[in-house]
């Protein structure tokens, strides 16, 4: 089985008028951008664990039925972002990238502003939980259009043979974004509880507005993307539904895609929201000293995703993103082993031995990867749906899964976890196996 589609278009090919001030614009346009849309994202999911069982549930609930609900309405968010990849998609693709990154970001900034002002259970009852639903699906149909449009506007303004690294650019927004936001709420988590529950929290949700104003300043100073305008000028931009052409075109490409960023989305998620909790929860880190460790991981993680780009822009999206495959199959029970070890700095390890080395060794070139699967004219919405059905798939079920998979009666734990996280690997290094390299080595500016 091979992959259905040659792509013929190379990601980042543009017209020579593009300028060296152009291309920087574009990469710290969507790097910040995207930082600001991830901080918004990001933030909800550390609360979840943390603050919303207590504040939006009944008292009466029991304290792990509250954190299941919190995680399920985290889902919705998940749910939401293939929907939001396919509306975005959809305009990103007749009218150009430009104008879907302006909404995407002013949308996740009124829902966090929302989540920030928002009133309890205590006060409203049952429209507390029902309220945060609402706002969270909106936040996922925002970053479901966003991750795809960061990324197309890096590398398509990008030079030949560094469209990997461009695009992991935008896709650093993610880790970025959580240092932010667990800089941020962990600032805030150091409050006595009282405090921190009944104002604390809510600072870091509403400061999302002065980063919105920033992140709109410099989303208004880049320029359309060249590949689109490229293809706009040639005709080439079509009308009808780019998700029809995206399903009758490249069925393959869209499945490899959505498995190969599964597994390291998982992981992703698993340590952003999941491990924080339960490692506080042992007692041997205090809640504060967790979020910390989840920064200063993140904070190397945005190295990290560079570098493995970078190797792929040299070496190949497949000889990296398979190395990736076994170096997390290899890694995930010493990581799970540091971080029950009951020691404070074996748990610090657990974090940084989790994002930048296995998550990013095969998190990095994915913006490249999924990229040059789809022509100009078909990419935003491709790469949209791609993404946000493996984030679905990986990072959306993350939480539950693992608390299920953890609490199992077999005793196992988070063995339990490391094998399902093994299963999603597997398959990952499958559908990079079958993809087409698409990688470009010596192709003219």
């Amino acid at each position: 089985m091979t992959e259905d589609t040659t792509i013929t278009q190379r990601t980042g090919a543009a017209p020579m008028s593009r300028t060296r001030a152009d291309t920087r614009r574009a990469l710290v346009s969507s790097f910040l951008g995207s930082t600001v849309e991830y901080y918004d994202f990001l933030l909800y999911g550390a609360a979840a664990g943390l603050v919303f069982p207590q504040l939006f549930f009944p008292k009466t609930m029991d304290p792990a039925l509250g954190a299941a609900l919190s995680f399920v309405i985290l889902l919705t968010g998940y749910v939401a972002r293939p929907i939001g990849g396919i509306l975005f998609g959809h305009f990103g693709d007749r009218f150009g990238r430009k104008s879907m990154l302006f909404i995407t970001l002013m949308m996740m900034g009124a829902v966090s502003v929302c989540i920030g002002i928002m009133p309890t259970f205590d006060a409203v009852g049952l429209a507390a939980p029902l309220t945060l639903v609402v706002l969270r699906v909106v936040q996922g149909l925002a970053v479901g259009g966003e991750w795809a449009g960061a990324t197309l506007m890096a590398a398509e303004h990008a030079k030949a043979g560094n469209q990997g690294f461009a695009a992991s650019i935008a896709v650093t927004g993610g880790p970025a974004g959580s240092v932010l936001a667990t800089l941020v709420l962990g600032l805030f988590a150091g409050l006595p509880d009282g405090q921190f529950l009944s104002w604390g929290w809510r600072v870091p949700f509403l400061l999302s507005a002065v980063l919105v104003i920033i992140g709109l300043y410099l989303r208004y100073r880049v320029t359309e993307s060249p590949d689109f305008t490229r293809a706009q000028d040639a005709g080439e931009v079509r009308t009808g539904v780019p998700l029809l052409r995206v399903l009758k075109r490249y069925p393959l490409s869209a499945l490899f895609g959505i498995l190969a960023a599964a597994a390291p989305l998982f992981m992703q998620a698993l340590l952003a929201i999941w491990a924080v909790p339960y490692v506080a929860a042992q007692g041997v880190v205090p809640r504060q000293d967790a979020l910390y460790m989840l920064t200063f991981s993140s904070f190397v993680h945005i190295f990290a995703i560079p570098f493995f780009a970078w190797l792929s822009d040299r070496y190949g999206r497949r000889p990296v993103m398979l190395a990736g495959a076994v170096i997390s199959i290899a890694l995930v029970f010493p990581m799970f082993a540091l971080l029950n070890s009951g020691s404070y700095w074996l748990v610090a390890l657990a974090f940084l031995l989790g994002n930048p080395i296995i998550q990013a060794s095969m998190y990095g070139p994915i913006g490249a990867f999924l990229a040059e699967k789809f022509e100009t004219q078909d990419r935003y919405t491709g790469v949209s749906v791609t993404f946000q059905l493996g984030s679905l798939l990986g990072a959306g079920t993350a939480p539950l899964m693992a608390t299920w998979l953890s609490s199992l009666p077999n005793g196992r734990g988070t063995d339990n976890i490391g094998w399902y996280f093994i299963g999603l690997t597997v398959l990952a290094a499958l559908a990079v196996l079958l993809s087409k390299e698409t990688m470009r080595r010596k192709t003219a500016r």
